[in-house]
C-alpha cells in the first residue's frame, strides 16, 4: 500500500519529498521558482526588504534535491575552463591522460563531498556554506585560515571568468570590439593583455553596481542563465555529431610541417597572378624583401612548400586515435603537424615576428591538473529539507554537489 500510494511522485531522496504533488507539476514548479542562490541569501535579501515593516518568521522556497542542490551546482561547475581551456588540456595531454585526469580531479571532490556530508547531516547549515561548517567542527584557528584561502579562491576565481568573458567576446564572438591591435604575430598576446585590462575593468565595474544594487533582481533570470549553460553544453554534442559527417571549412596554413597564423596574409600560397604577371603574395612578403619572384627568402621558406589542411576534420577522419597520447612541448617551439616531412632549418634560433605559431609555454602533467582542477571545484554546500521534517538534510543532498563535479 505504501508503494501504490507513491506511484507516479516525483523521484525523491528521502520520505518526505515524495508527500508532493505529481511528477510533471512538481518539475514545473520548482522551475518557476528556480533560483542559484546559496542558502541563506535570499532569507537575507527578504530580511533586509523586510526590516522596517513587521518583521515575520522567513520561508525558504522548498525547490527539492533536483532543483535546489543539483542543477545549481552544476550551473556553478560548468565554467570558462570547460568551455576555453578543457579542448586545450585534451590537446596537449592526450585522450588517455585527461581521462586519468578527470578521475583524479573528481576523486578529490568526492572525498571532499563524502566528509562535508559526515558534517552536513549533524545540524543545520545556515548561510556560510563550507566555511560555517569547517569554522564550527574544527574550531576558529581552522576556520579562519580556510575563510582566508576561500576569500582569496573566490576573488581569484571572479578574475578568472571576468577574462575568460572577455576572450570569449574578443576572439570568437566579436573580435572588431578590439580596441589594441596588433602590428605582427609576437604583439598578439601583449594586445590582448590590454584589451582585458579596458574590458575587465568595465565588467568588474558593472558586477560591483548590480551587487550594490541587489542580486535579487540577477536572481530572476537564473532560470535563462541555467538554460544557456545547458543549451552550451548540447551545442558541444550537436557540433561533434554534425562535424563527423560534415566537417565545417576551417582551413590552417603549413609551411612545411610547421603552423601559420593568418596575421598579414589571406591567401594561404606563395605566388598569385596578378593580370598576366605572376608576383609573390602577401605570405611572399612576409619571408622575402619584396613581391618580386627574384627577391631574397627565408631558407625555411624557399625549400618547403605550402599546403592547406582542415583544421576540423571531425570524429570521423581517425583523429581520436592518433590523440590518445600526450605531446607535450617546450616554451617558444614550433607548433608541427606530425606526420608531415619538412626540410629542416639550418638556424639555431627562429624568428619570432614571422608568422609562425609558438608554444607560449612549456606544458606538463601536474600543470595540466593544476589549470583544470578549478573547473571541478564549484559546488557549494546547500541545504535542503522538507518543512515537516525537524532534522537536517540527508548527506545525498551534499554527494549530489560532488556529483555535479563527476558530470563535469
Amino acid at each position: 500500500e505504501k508503494g501504490k500510494e507513491y506511484d507516479g511522485k516525483n523521484m525523491a531522496l528521502f520520505e518526505e519529498e515524495m508527500d508532493t504533488s505529481p511528477m510533471v507539476s512538481s518539475l514545473l514548479s520548482g522551475l518557476a521558482n528556480y533560483t542559484n542562490l546559496p542558502q541563506g541569501s535570499r532569507e537575507h535579501e527578504e530580511a533586509e526588504n523586510n526590516e522596517g515593516a513587521k518583521k515575520k518568521p522567513v520561508k525558504a522556497t522548498r525547490m527539492g534535491t533536483f532543483m535546489g542542490v543539483y542543477l545549481p551546482c552544476l550551473q556553478n561547475i560548468f565554467g570558462v575552463i570547460l568551455f576555453l581551456r578543457l579542448t586545450w588540456v585534451v590537446g596537449i595531454s592526450g585522450i588517455l591522460e585527461s581521462f586519468c585526469m578527470v578521475v583524479l580531479c573528481c576523486s578529490c571532490t568526492m572525498l571532499t563531498a563524502i566528509s562535508m556530508s559526515a558534517i552536513a547531516t549533524n545540524g543545520v547549515v545556515p548561510a556560510g556554506g563550507s566555511y560555517y561548517m569547517i569554522s564550527r567542527s574544527l574550531g576558529p584557528e581552522f576556520g579562519g585560515a580556510v575563510g582566508l584561502c576561500f576569500y582569496l579562491g573566490t576573488t581569484f576565481a571572479g578574475a578568472m571568468y571576468i577574462l575568460g568573458t572577455i576572450e570569449i567576446l574578443l576572439a570568437y564572438i566579436f573580435p572588431p570590439m578590439a580596441i589594441f591591435k596588433a602590428e605582427d604575430a609576437s604583439g598578439e598576446a601583449a594586445a590582448l593583455l590590454n584589451n582585458m585590462r579596458v574590458y575587465g575593468t568595465c565588467v568588474l565595474t558593472f558586477m560591483a553596481t548590480v551587487v550594490f544594487v541587489g542580486v535579487k533582481y540577477v536572481n530572476k533570470f537564473a532560470l535563462v542563465f541555467l538554460g544557456c549553460v545547458i543549451l552550451s553544453i548540447l551545442a558541444i554534442y550537436a557540433g561533434v555529431i554534425k562535424s563527423a559527417f560534415d566537417p565545417p571549412s576551417f582551413p590552417i596554413c603549413l609551411l612545411g610541417n610547421r603552423t601559420l597564423s593568418r596575421h598579414g596574409f589571406d591567401v594561404c600560397t606563395k605566388v598569385v597572378q596578378v593580370g598576366n604577371e605572376t608576383m609573390g603574395s602577401q605570405l611572399w612578403a612576409l619571408f622575402c624583401s619584396s613581391h618580386f619572384l627574384n627577391a631574397t627568402c627565408d631558407e625555411y621558406f624557399s625549400q618547403n612548400n605550402v599546403t592547406e589542411i582542415q583544421g576540423i576534420p571531425g570524429a570521423a577522419s581517425g583523429l581520436i586515435q592518433v590523440n590518445l597520447w600526450s605531446s607535450y612541448l617546450q616554451k617558444d617551439v614550433f607548433i608541427e603537424r606530425a606526420g608531415m616531412s619538412s626540410v629542416p632549418h639550418t638556424e639555431g634560433v627562429p624568428d619570432m615576428d614571422q608568422p609562425y605559431v609558438f608554444s607560449d609555454m612549456t606544458s606538463y602533467f601536474t600543470l595540466l591538473v593544476g589549470i583544470y582542477f578549478p573547473s571541478v571545484t564549484g559546488e557549494r554546500s546547500r541545504s535542503h529539507r522538507a518543512p515537516s521534517s525537524p532534522s537536517p538534510p540527508p548527506c545525498w543532498s551534499v554527494i549530489l554537489a560532488g556529483t555535479g563535479g563527476l558530470a563535469g
